[in-house]
């Protein structure tokens, strides 16, 4: 007579943490923060376009010869898109996810009106929504150039943005998108604080000021280089 086999496996680590609530809530919160990074490095390289077309165009060639010789052309920024994405989607996957389990958790509607959130909490999805939709046109606007305005020129990054920015439209994406961003990060990095575990009483004040300025930054940072060109600032 065969012996029984047990065939059953216990889930990994990796699994184990990605099904549970608390894991989901931990890769929004460190993928959140590598979105986060990226946003700043970003806009201080936006910023460039202050110095001048020379400075603007030989930054953005500096990004493709990163690393070399090490590294081959693009290579680096290549690594960085990858991250990105990866963030973006695992980022985006666990909040509808979370969003579907508190859903089923609580079927019908509260019998108390619960506490008014703030105005980022409440916009937190849609704001998602809008920079996901943003970031796929803000990548075929001046990345591809598929729908870019007034022709696009592959190695001009500068006239590029100046293109973008001189359609009303444009700008419209833009600024709206940059507000979004703004108020996704004001929320989003107080509860990436909460969740891995750096909110405490005595901290509370300082994350939210750092919430609250890096917001600020960031969405002034943005804004600024479509408001320069619609101004004649930056031509």
């Amino acid at each position: 007579m065969a012996l029984a086999t047990r065939t059953d496996r216990r889930p990994s680590m990796t699994r184990t943490l990605w099904d549970s609530s608390v894991g989901k809530k931990a890769i929004m919160a460190v993928s959140g923060l590598t979105m986060l990074l990226y946003l700043v490095v970003h806009m201080v390289g936006n910023l460039k376009i202050f110095f001048g077309s020379g400075e603007f165009n030989h930054y953005a060639h500096w990004l493709r010869t990163l690393g070399e010789p090490f590294l081959h052309y693009e290579w680096a920024l290549w690594i960085v898109r990858v991250v990105l994405v990866a963030a973006v989607v695992v980022h985006a996957t666990s909040a509808y996810q979370l969003s579907r389990r508190d859903i089923r958790a609580r079927p019908s509607k509260y019998v108390h009106k619960r506490p008014r959130a703030s105005y980022a909490t409440r916009t937190m999805r849609w704001g998602g929504i809008i920079l996901a939709l943003f970031i796929v046109w803000h990548v075929l606007d001046l990345t591809t150039g598929t729908v870019h305005a007034d022709g696009f020129q592959a190695g001009h990054p500068y006239q590029n943005v100046i293109d973008t920015f001189s359609t009303w439209y444009g700008n419209v994406i833009y600024i709206v998108a940059m507000l979004a961003m703004g108020l996704h990060v004001q929320h989003g990095f107080w509860s990436a604080a909460q969740t891995l575990g750096a909110g405490r009483a005595t901290r509370d004040r300082v994350l939210k000021t750092i919430a609250n300025a890096l917001a600020l930054v960031l969405t002034v940072g943005f804004i600024s280089v479509p408001v320069a060109v619609m101004t004649g600032v930056v031509s």
